[in-house]
């Protein structure tokens, strides 16, 4: 009996789409036929089909809430509306068909009636859509500022802030499991709407509230109901939060779980708790990395962009969110240090500068540490020998310089050992009897020579 109830309980959302439908074709045929009253018949079967097709949702729906687990207080608004409106279309049905049916409707213009059944299956319908997608689900895109105006209560997201310093410091409730059900559950499980009778924005709510009693069970994850929803795979209509909701991360859902383990401590740190740092570290802020530098600069001016641009260079902005240049002379290959000129304009803008293949000499270096933002530089395949380049030691954002397939002496390797944010070296046949990979510097600068010597294998001697 039980699996019949809930089977029919879940054909709910599908007829009750059969009334409204039904309703919204006979006040069209309603407003359409206002003048010359041919479909009155046509019009009053339709009232009738709906009103039984009502009667259908209404019942459907009841024993959905019942082998569902719904709360009655949570229904309760969205059924009577709905046998309302299954009252009203057999009432609009009589009215149409015969006034003298029911002589109390004779007073009552259709018009009236009309716009009551209009409204109450909008009504009914909203109710419907609060129950399934909870009432902030129109609203909930709006900025919390209009949300405010608008006079809805609304539940800002919590941001869960952890870093390498503080992560074993911060209380596990407060900076991490609050936040998560704050941002996946409370919308749903608050004291002004509580589904299931479960509270979810207070501590006392979530050790004790829930319509089949609490859903945690200290040290023990895999009895309690709130973790168990929240692993349920999504299509599963007992999963939680519901689908079309926000839904929490799998590290953000085995939190839940490791919480529940380590005995439901509203207090206690992460430190005193033992937890590992590879529990949090999906909650650590991101760090991006980008060719060019985290400050702020005006954008070049477009008069200087096509005068260079016109000169044969290649130019353009490193991404839509700055306003960093990338300069190439891949086109140009008879750039020389005197045609450096043209870039002055822009100096300030150019984080990456690509001089391969050109006709520089190490008298550029001079030029190129007049570039106050420039974070990768490329001179491979150049005549430089190194012999000015500590005049880039300035350079505060450098990370990156090639000098492949150049003249390089090795004598001028430690002049970049100094250099404050240099990362990678690039000598590839630049002429060094050297071969891999060298750490210089304080141990943050690595020089790639290349000439890499593959070990012979035993096949590599067979003959065929």
């Amino acid at each position: 009996m039980d699996v019949l109830k809930q089977l029919f309980g879940r054909l709910h959302p599908l007829v009750v789409h059969l009334p409204i439908g039904f309703i919204i074709v006979g006040l069209l045929l309603q407003f359409y036929d206002r003048k010359q009253k041919e479909f009155n018949h046509v019009i009053s079967l339709i009232y009738l089909w709906t009103g039984y097709f009502a009667v259908l949702a209404c019942t459907t729906g009841y024993l959905h809430y019942l082998g569902e687990g719904y709360s009655f207080d949570s229904v309760k608004v969205h059924l009577w509306s709905g046998i309302a409106t299954a009252l009203f279309s057999f009432l609009m049905w009589a009215k149409l068909k015969d006034k003298s049916m029911l002589p109390f409707l004779t007073k009552i213009p259709v018009l009236v009636l009309s716009v009551l059944i209009f409204i109450l299956i909008s009504f009914t319908g909203h109710q419907g859509g609060n129950i399934t997608h909870g009432e902030d689900y129109l609203i909930e895109p709006l900025p919390n500022s209009l949300k405010s105006a608008l006079g809805y209560e609304f539940f800002e997201e919590k941001k869960i802030v952890l870093t390498d310093e503080n992560w074993e410091a911060a209380i596990l409730y407060d900076a991490v499991i609050q936040p998560i059900l704050n941002n996946n559950c409370v919308s749903c499980h608050n004291a002004k709407k509580a589904k299931g009778e479960l509270l979810l924005n207070t501590k006392q709510g979530v050790l004790e509230s829930g319509e089949n009693g609490p859903v945690v069970l200290t040290s023990h994850a895999d009895k309690s109901d709130l973790f168990i929803r929240m692993k349920l795979p999504k299509s599963d209509d007992n999963h939680m939060p519901p689908d079309g909701k926000k839904q929490p991360s799998k590290e953000a859902i085995k939190l839940i779980g490791v919480w529940i383990e380590n005995g439901i401590s509203f207090d206690k740190t992460i430190g005193e708790l033992g937890l590992e740092k590879s529990l949090f570290q999906s909650f650590f802020p991101t760090i991006i990395q980008t060719d060019y530098p985290d400050v702020a600069i005006a954008a070049a001016s477009q008069d200087s962009i096509l005068r260079i641009k016109n000169s044969g260079l290649h130019l353009n902005t490193m991404s839509e969110n700055t306003h960093y240049l990338k300069v190439s002379a891949l086109n140009l290959k008879s750039f020389s240090d005197s045609d450096f000129q043209l870039l002055k304009s822009v100096a300030s803008q150019i984080a990456v500068l690509d001089l391969g293949g050109t006709q520089i000499t190490d008298a550029i270096f001079t030029d190129i540490a007049s570039l106050p933002h420039l974070t990768i530089l490329k001179l491979d395949n150049t005549t430089i020998t190194g012999s000015q380049i500590e005049r880039l030691k300035m350079l505060e954002h450098l990370t990156s310089i090639n000098l492949s397939n150049t003249t390089f002496k090795e004598e001028n390797l430690n002049k970049l050992k100094d250099f404050k944010k240099l990362e990678k070296v690039f000598l590839f046949n630049s002429g060094l009897d050297k071969s891999g990979t060298e750490i210089i510097g304080q141990g943050n600068i690595v020089v790639e020579y290349g000439n890499y010597t593959l070990p012979i294998v035993a096949r590599d001697s067979i003959e065929f």
